[in-house]
This record gives structure tokens, sequence and C-alpha cells, in this order.
């Protein structure tokens, strides 16, 4: 949206509160999203009263007119035409606006040129077959772990998700246009991409058809072994110089045996492997209508844990489900209890409008679901703890990301290969893979000191 907007001649602004324009990106996967999305609205118009706000995002396909009429907003533009935000933007900028700026993260227009609403329908977006996407910066690290989008949209249908209804099937981007991002990337000097989806285990899925037709007297499923995770992993490593690869979030049923033999044998490819949980309870697993069983989630756990003894192994779990039982909430608690996590994303179920959850009869107590939520925290917290000492010692790769704190602090901020945030000794640059000995672990980081420079090996 950026390069859009930069290329119908606007300017980006250092910060929001010097913008004429300014783009918000929306989440909606849960009523909290929807207020923090809500609440910078405010911010953006109290900081900067003069500026044109456009909305767009998963929370402006789902509910622009809950949007619109908020004070400040201008345009509110969903996913469906997102790829329009630039040309709706700027096709209506008053004469009296000559080079506006940019800020990211979002855009906004005068009210006489507002989207029709009838525009936004949800069936738009599921009219998308193409994903659009550009390597993405954090802020804080703005030269370090670029991520890299290359799957969208979501064809499962979880009872409690309003993802798919705002972000469209599933579609991948095609593996020459990944190759050449990251090969970009890598020209540019960054020495970690991170790739990621929303249902990133199922890349390359849509994109089968097209190659089996054009495969003549081959039989299906051998082409089909070409659009597979673990088959764009590999063309990353063989036709790219790129020193590490992190794998985002990927669900249970796409942990094949392939894709963890390959994690585990490059060392090439961080050891961090996210798998989403959500309960440990199979009748709340079959209520949220998962497709995978409680057994079937142990056993890829225990699996990646024996192919990488050090690895990061994260979950999503959910509680306060509508129907979710004491003895419900208790299965999901021994089963973390058991598993090797070494760190845990806990989330109070938010009912979502439209989703077949909201309409559960069985809604559990807020307070109830809070509770759990604090439970499950606090043996996140003791896994995570016992992970990070049992570090103590060893030698460890990790990223430089940026000097820690005041200027004239001798430290540098880094992350390991296995996802744990490191405190190095002394200043070191940016953007490096480093070796690096654990010498003691606080609360929140382990602190190292350097070794030598990593160099990163070869498959």
């Amino acid at each position: 949206m950026e390069q859009q907007f930069l290329e119908r001649g606007l300017e980006r602004a250092v910060a929001a509160r010097d913008a004429e324009i300014v783009v918000l990106n929306t989440c909606t996967v849960t009523d909290g999203a929807d207020k923090d999305a809500r609440a910078s609205i405010r911010q953006l118009r109290r900081m900067n009263p003069g500026c044109r706000i456009l909305v767009t995002g998963c929370y402006a396909q789902r509910a622009p007119e809950e949007l619109s009429v908020l004070p400040g907003v201008t345009w509110v533009v969903g996913n469906s035409h997102k790829h329009r935000a630039a040309e709706i933007a700027t096709s209506s900028l008053s004469s009296s606006l000559s080079a506006p700026s940019l800020s990211a993260p979002s855009v906004r227009t005068s009210t006489s040129a507002f989207v029709p609403l009838g525009e936004l329908s949800r069936d738009h977006i599921f009219a998308h077959t193409e994903l659009l996407a550009a390597p993405v910066f954090e802020a804080a690290n703005a030269r370090t772990r670029p991520n890299l989008k290359v799957q969208d949209g979501c064809n499962n249908r979880c009872s409690f998700c309003v993802i798919p209804y705002v972000r469209g099937r599933s579609r991948s981007l095609a593996m020459e246009r990944v190759v050449a991002e990251v090969r970009t990337l890598v020209e540019a000097d960054y020495r970690e991409v991170v790739i990621s989806g929303i249902n990133l285990g199922r890349w390359g899925r849509d994109l089968e058809r097209g190659s089996r037709l054009s495969v003549v007297g081959s039989h299906p499923k051998a082409s089909a072994k070409t659009h597979r995770l673990e088959s764009l992993l590999r063309a990353i490593l063989h036709r790219t110089s790129l020193e590490k690869l992190r794998i985002s979030s990927v669900e249970p049923m796409d942990w094949s045996d392939e894709l963890i033999g390959l994690m585990a044998g490059s060392d090439r490819i961080a050891k961090h492997a996210h798998v989403p949980m959500q309960s440990g309870s199979d009748a709340v697993l079959r209520r949220m209508h998962r497709k995978y069983r409680p057994w079937h989630y142990r056993e890829k756990i225990l699996k990646i844990r024996d192919a990488m003894p050090t690895a990061a192994i994260g979950a999503d779990v959910m509680v306060g489900f509508p129907g979710e039982t004491e003895s419900e909430f208790a299965e999901t608690r021994r089963m973390i209890e058991d598993l090797p996590f070494t760190y845990l994303h806990v989330f109070t179920y938010s009912p979502r409008p439209g989703t077949p959850a909201a309409a559960h009869p069985q809604q559990v107590p807020s307070i109830e679901g809070r509770e759990r939520n604090r439970q499950l925290r606090e043996i996140a917290a003791q896994k995570k703890a016992l992970f990070m000492r049992s570090m103590i010692g060893t030698v460890i790769q990790a990223i430089t990301l940026q000097t820690a704190g005041a200027e004239f602090t001798e430290a540098t901020e880094a992350l390991t290969d296995n996802y744990l945030k490191m405190t190095v000794a002394g200043r070191h640059q940016a953007n490096r893979w480093m070796n690096l000995r654990v010498k003691m672990a606080d609360i929140e980081s382990l602190r190292g000191e350097p070794l030598t420079t990593a160099t990163a090996g070869r498959e």
C-alpha cells in the first residue's frame, strides 16, 4: 500500500502527527483488537486534528458501518478493496492538497469521497484469487528480520474465527515470486527473513490445479508435491543465500515428518515451532471445528522436541470457549503441563459477530475466563523460565537487533535462533548473527557474551 501511495506522488511523513493522510490497517481477531483500533483513531484525531484517516484491514472488512461513524474517519476500505486504497484516496484529494504526506500504517481522505459501504460486502473478498504482498518491517527493528507473507486467507471454518470471512479463501504467493523477494532482501543485506501466512501450512494448495494442467502425462499427485510448504522451504534454501529462515505459525495437521526433518537438518532454518493448540479437550476441539484431536497434537509436539531438543515450541491457547467446563479446562491445563512448551499465547474467548460460537447458548462468564487465562499464563511463565535457565552455559546463535537502552549503555539487544531475547555485552552493529555464550537468565531475557561472528552453514 505504501508503495502505491508513493507512486502517486505522496511522500512519507516522519510521524503520524505530521501527516495530512493517515492509513490505519486494522485487525479484528478479538474484541480487544477492535477496541485498540477505535482507540488509535481517537488518538490520531487528538494528535493531528487536520489529518485525513483511511481505515482498512480486517475490522474495516467486517464492520465498515461501525468505523464510518467515528469522528475523523473519512474512508473505510475493506480487504476486498485494499489493493485500491491509494487510488481511492488520491482520486478525490482536494485540489488544495499538493504532495500530501503518508504515514504508515494507514490513510484517509475527505468525507465527500467516502467509499460506498455497499461495495465492501463480504462476497467481494471471496472473489480474490491472487495474493499481493511485500515484506513488512517491524518498526522497532526496521533493519532486521523482515516478515514476508507468502499465503493469505483460510479455507478452514473454526467456529470461533472471523478471519476466513474477512480474508477470503486461501491463496499463495507463487514460488518464483517468493524466491525473488527473498533474493531482493538478501541483496539488501538482511540476514533473517520470517515467512508467514494466515494458514501458512496450506501454502501452494491453490496453485496445484494450474500446475497439473500444464504437466502433460504426469500423475496428478506428482506435481502436487511441488506445492507444499516443504518444497517452498527447500527452494528458498537452495536458490538463495539467505542466512536464516524463520517459519511462523503452522497448524498441527501440516507439521509433517518431512517438515520436521527439514527444519531439524538445516542450520539455516531457525529452531522455532509455533503450533496452535487452542484446547487440550477433545470435546472443546470438536465444538471449535478444529481438525485434529488432543492425541494427534501431543504426537506432533513430542516429535518436534525429539528432533530439536533446544527448539522454541509455542502455542496459541484459548480459554473460556462457549460451553467449556471446569473438567474440560483441566484437560487443557494438564496437557500444557505435560508438553515441552517454551512459551504460550493465551487468549480469553471473544465472541466474533457472525461466527457459530457467538450464538452458542453456554457462554462462559468473563470472570471465569480471566481466571483460567491467569492460570495458564502462570504455567507458561514457569516453563519459559525453566527453558531459559537450561540455556545457561551453552553457546547459541543470535541476531543483533539494536543497542539496548540509552546511548551510553554497553549492551546490545538480540534474538536467539530459538526465539529468546538476549542482551549481549558490548555495543554491536545491528543485523549480524553472532555465536554467544549464555552467562545468565533473568525474567525477560538471557545475558550473553560474544565468541565469534557466526557463519551460517549451507545445506
